[in-house]
């Protein structure tokens, strides 16, 4: 029961925290995932939902990403930077002016427990970092298309919890689609 009222309360303060932020016109913080990027910059694809999803992307990016403070991490660089020489430097040139977050020792230690807690799968080290670097860098959203380890409805509940519990809040892990904000839906 003190876990159910720790993470009410603290979904609580996140919401009073978002509702003070908007009326402030200052604008919220947005970690983009290494998968924003991809979807972004790859080549047009076939298959029907990758196709959809690259859409909401370019959308986002050229309609929302404005009304944001928009972070990457070294991980994220890292991340672009493999695979195809050619589709690598697209996807970092994307993020040229997109500020750097730390990895911090406080980050690693988190993601450790986000694993170790059953979290994630213990095979998702960067996937853990990604969320741990969203929390300790107090972001308001974590920007991703990967639905498997990241933006879970199954394991979202678990990974609140754990970063709750270690004294820090948790970010809105969120696809460009839940982003759009109230104008796109009603296009």
């Amino acid at each position: 029961m003190e876990n159910f009222l720790s993470i009410f309360l603290s979904v609580k303060f996140v919401v009073a925290h978002s509702c003070i932020t908007k009326m402030n016109n200052i604008k919220r913080k947005v970690y983009i995932e290494t998968s924003i990027v991809s979807f972004l910059t790859g080549r047009p694809s076939h298959n029907l939902l990758t196709a959809a999803w690259q859409n909401l992307t370019v959308d986002w990016w050229d309609k929302r990403k404005q009304l944001f403070d928009l972070y990457v991490s070294e991980l994220v660089l890292e991340e672009a930077g493999r695979g195809d020489v050619e589709a690598a430097c697209k996807r970092l040139k994307s993020l040229e002016s997109i500020p750097l977050l730390l990895v911090t020792d406080s980050a690693i230690e988190l993601a450790k427990k986000l694993l170790q807690q059953g979290a994630l799968p213990k095979k998702a080290t960067d996937d853990a970092l990604h969320i741990a670097l969203s929390s300790v860098h107090n972001i308001d959203f974590l920007l991703t298309w990967n639905c498997r380890h990241i933006d879970n409805a199954e394991t979202k509940p678990i990974v609140r919890s754990v970063i709750i519990s270690n004294g820090y809040n948790c970010p809105e892990i969120c696809t460009p689609q839940e982003l759009m904000g109230e104008e796109y839906n009603e296009e």
